[in-house]
């Protein structure tokens, strides 16, 4: 038995991006501990390895059950390039899908 979930959130990439030339949108995926809403993994769709690494690190462990505000604060204290607001927005997106899953 799985006792975990997966789910996506999605974002519009800023122009001039590496990203944006693979991608439109910005996809963050988490998949979830269905118990405790903790992110057990993460990724997402920016260009290079070493930034993808980076916001799963910044995601992993936050319990999605006591919101979203500290993650997205992480990202804005922590994650300087052009995709920052993306990344936020996309992890806004993705909490909103949790949301509808826990109802």
């Amino acid at each position: 038995m799985m006792n975990t979930v997966f789910i996506a959130g999605h974002a519009r990439l800023p122009s001039g991006m590496a990203a944006q030339n693979m991608y439109e949108t910005l996809t963050i995926t988490a998949e979830i501990d269905k118990k405790y809403g903790v992110i057990v993994n993460a990724s997402c769709t920016l260009a290079t390895l070493h930034g993808r690494e980076f916001v799963q690190q910044l995601l992993r462990g936050y319990s999605l059950r006591d919101g979203i505000e500290t993650p997205t604060k992480e990202i804005k204290n922590h994650y300087f390039g052009k995709a920052g607001n993306a990344l936020a927005s996309a992890l806004k997106d993705l909490y909103k899908q949790y949301e509808a899953h826990q109802k």
